[in-house]
């Protein structure tokens, strides 16, 4: 095939995957920009004032977006299709005559050139909009300081990888597409076990939950459905960001649960972490609301989180947040997860195996006479499959939400129906979500069901 021609399908393909996404996007800020006042079906899971709040923050996010992924499209656009990423494999080709060294010097070369690039809209995502918004926890110190123990460790895992990658290519003769599949999948398994217990805690600090009746009762809800707890942690990740988040981890019979310390009582986190420090005064002026019916703000009502001022969830909320995420161990939902992905990786592997020497390809893109493993890499698997890409991520997303729900039942069926309805509400709250989307968006992007369909499904499970 003519190398114009690919290059040219490879473009238009890019653009409009790009463009499909923008309507997208601007089709759920023009939703959030309709809904200036709080719609009643809204009325028992945000006051007011927290709809307002969620909205702003939505719509500061949502122009944000389309700023910077404009201009990440262009600054890609003009790296791969522009000629620089074969200007930048040839300028670190004059200090190698190896490939593998040369594509580990291609990767440290791009990945500072990402971050440069990338910096102002990481420091204005971070320091106006999380910050003007509540968010925000970090120093301009931290910020600076674990992004480059970030970048460190991600070149220090990515470049040996990377360079195993090609040594399999190379070595693995007709069937290296198998070799490679069974060299990156236990990579992934090795990660998945040492990430949470070695390289989660470098960035931030993991204590046991001490003795309480948050962990009796945790304690109690893993012995009572089987769940084969081991550790039982809570992170310090207020030191970055007020959102909260829960997760389990581990293989077989050896499970940890980890809770963000913004889930808890002030009390428990003092008790575990000491006072807080003193944060700095914030660099964005405080949301100020105004609300001209007051006197709706002060309703009542047996599931709304009302004038809601700080953070964390009783004890039984929590624990009904477990309880849903058992449900996904229960239902082997991680398992299935997994085994989907891994057949992915196969046909993806297997797919490019059949292009990866494709010299047209290559020549389209400026490589002429040569094909780099690593450049054969980014452009099937960024280029080529991204239309299959697309899709898989859409069907993804569908699966995930029919899990979420199945998790929520299992919650429900336990017997924390209730519980698990207002945790998802104070969540909501806390985080700012706003429980509004345009339905094409959401079935594209949401891997988690709307709160709002959550609680109407947990009210007909009891």
């Amino acid at each position: 095939m003519d190398p114009s021609i690919i290059f040219w399908t490879l473009f238009g393909i890019n653009w409009a995957i790009f463009l499909f996404e923008q309507y997208l996007a601007w089709r759920q800020y023009k939703v959030h920009e309709k809904h200036e006042k709080r719609p009643d079906s809204l009325k028992d899971l945000l006051t007011k004032k927290n709809f307002i709040l969620a909205r702003r923050y939505k719509l500061d996010r949502g122009r944000f977006g389309f700023v910077s992924d404009v201009v990440t499209q262009i600054q890609t656009s003009i790296f791969v299709f522009g000629g620089f990423m074969h200007m930048a494999w040839e300028f670190v080709g004059q200090y190698t005559d190896s490939e593998i060294v040369q594509s580990a010097y291609f990767l440290v070369l791009t990945t500072l050139i990402d971050v440069v690039l990338s910096l102002p809209f990481g420091l204005y995502d971070t320091f106006v909009i999380e910050e003007r918004h509540g968010f925000n926890q970090q120093t301009l110190g931290f910020y600076f300081t674990d992004k480059a123990k970030k970048i460190a460790l991600n070149l220090a895992l990515t470049v040996p990888i990377v360079s195993a990658i090609i040594w399999f290519v190379k070595w693995g003769g007709d069937y290296f597409f198998f070799y490679l599949w069974l060299f990156i999948s236990a990579i992934i398994f090795l990660l998945m076990t040492i990430y949470p217990e070695f390289i989660a805690p470098l960035f931030d600090k993991y204590v046991p939950l001490p003795d309480s009746e948050l962990k009796v009762k945790i304690e109690d809800l893993a012995k009572r459905v089987g769940f084969p707890l081991t550790k039982l942690y809570v992170v310090q990740g207020s030191k970055r960001s007020s959102h909260s988040n829960a997760y389990m981890y581990g293989f077989w019979n050896n499970k940890r649960i980890v809770l963000y310390d913004t889930l808890l009582s002030p009390e428990t986190i003092v008790q575990l972490f000491g006072e807080p420090e003193k944060k700095p005064e914030p660099t964005q002026p405080k949301q100020e609301v105004d609300v001209s019916d007051s006197s709706e703000d002060e309703e009542t009502s047996a599931n709304s989180v009302k004038n809601r001022v700080g953070k964390g969830m009783t004890d039984d909320e929590v624990v009904a947040v477990l309880g849903h995420e058992i449900g996904h161990w229960r239902m082997k939902h991680t398992v299935i997860q997994l085994t989907i992905a891994e057949i992915n990786l196969f046909f993806s592997l297997f797919f490019f195996a059949k292009l990866y020497q494709y010299q047209p390809l290559f020549d389209a893109f400026g490589f002429l006479g040569e094909t780099p493993t690593l450049i054969g890499l980014l452009l099937v698997f960024q280029l080529i499959l991204a239309i299959y890409n697309e899709l898989f991520g859409i069907a993804q997303s569908f699966l995930s939400r029919r899990m979420e729900f199945d998790a929520d039942k299992y919650s429900a069926d336990l017997g924390y129906a209730d519980a698990l309805g207002k945790a998802l509400i104070k969540l909501g709250v806390d985080n700012l979500s706003l429980p509004i989307d345009d339905p094409i968006y959401s079935a594209v992007h949401h891997s988690h069901p709307p709160i709002p369909e959550r609680i109407k499904a947990l009210k007909k499970s009891t």
